[in-house]
């Protein structure tokens, strides 16, 4: 199978894996606090990408493993996961899952620019389209309305979180050359403890062992398989269009939010799922190197990033 081709597929199957995160975890912060919460999700990423780098680690090239050099970052890398999911699970906490679902698509704006301001990646006139209409999407959906021109905390703690893991790609990026499995197991472990600690510090308590093994088995997939893809995808296609094609999350898990909770959100939001629908297209299409006119690039334009 052609790279590139197993690069899209796997941003795809890592955006799926993601969308279950959300709704599970919204029905999970009733029992579980959001930095423990945080905490259990990349423990069980680590955890369970750890007994797979374990078991592959004498077949992983000695190129391909962490080494002095990436540190820089790995500590950025692990410090933003700490960051990202508590203000995540903060925002789930004050607004609904859709919402949530759908301003995750933020994360594609941030990656972008962060990608073409520090990593000079190129950003094309339909993906900076793109970047405009999510960010338009993303103000209708923190609006909560015109009494006081009050803001909703809960979507400005999820734009947050998509700010921190737009600069987190960025980082993974610079070392998605090295073994996916180990830079999860990394990521997992020493995120997952930090988020422990911080979680202890401000009076979160230890949840019951029931809810502490569904948050990490949720981990395994929502986190450790989805970013273990993720990584995989950006070593031939780069940050910004695995950004772009993880951009079906939201939607995904729009669909299971509405599936599990059964309420039909209002019409501002249909409004934004309307403008980000067209974001994505536009976003999509751009990654796959399509013109206006339906031409295809040939394949060396294709694997040009």
């Amino acid at each position: 199978m052609d790279k590139k081709v197993m690069a899209i597929s796997f941003a795809i199957l890592a955006a799926v894996f993601y969308a279950v995160n959300v709704p599970m975890s919204k029905i999970l912060l009733e029992h579980v606090g959001p930095s423990m919460m945080s905490s259990y999700l990349y423990l069980g990423a680590g955890v369970s990408m750890g007994v797979l780098y374990f078991f592959t680690k004498g077949r992983i090239p000695e190129q391909e493993h962490l080494c002095r050099s990436d540190l820089k970052y790995t500590v950025g890398m692990v410090l933003l996961d700490i960051a990202a999911p508590i203000l995540l699970m903060y925002g789930l906490m004050m607004t609904t899952p859709e919402n949530v679902s759908l301003l995750n698509n933020f994360e594609i704006v941030a990656t972008s620019l962060i990608a073409f301001t520090i990593f000079k990646e190129a950003i094309s006139r339909e993906l900076s389209i793109a970047i405009i209409l999510i960010l338009i999407s993303g103000m209708i959906l923190s609006y909560e309305g015109s009494e006081g021109l009050v803001f909703n905390a809960g979507s400005l703690c999820v734009i947050g979180a998509c700010i921190c893991w737009g600069l987190e790609n960025n980082c993974t990026r610079a070392i998605s050359e090295r073994s996916s499995t180990e830079i999860v197991t990394v990521k997992g472990l020493c995120s997952g403890t930090g988020c422990f600690i911080i979680a202890l510090a401000t009076g979160e308590v230890v949840p019951e062992v029931m809810y502490v093994l569904a948050t990490m088995a949720l981990g395994v997939v929502a986190y450790g398989l989805s970013i273990n893809l993720y990584i995989k995808a950006q070593r031939h296609i780069g940050a910004a269009k695995t950004g772009a094609y993880y951009s079906v999350a939201p939607f995904i898990g729009v669909f299971f939010a509405l599936l599990i909770w059964g309420e039909v959100p209002g019409i501002s939001f249909f409004i934004a799922f309307i403008i980000m629908v067209l974001a994505t297209v536009l976003v999509i299409k751009d990654s796959l190197g399509w013109t206006w006119s339906g031409n295809r690039p040939s394949a060396q334009d294709d694997l040009d990033i």
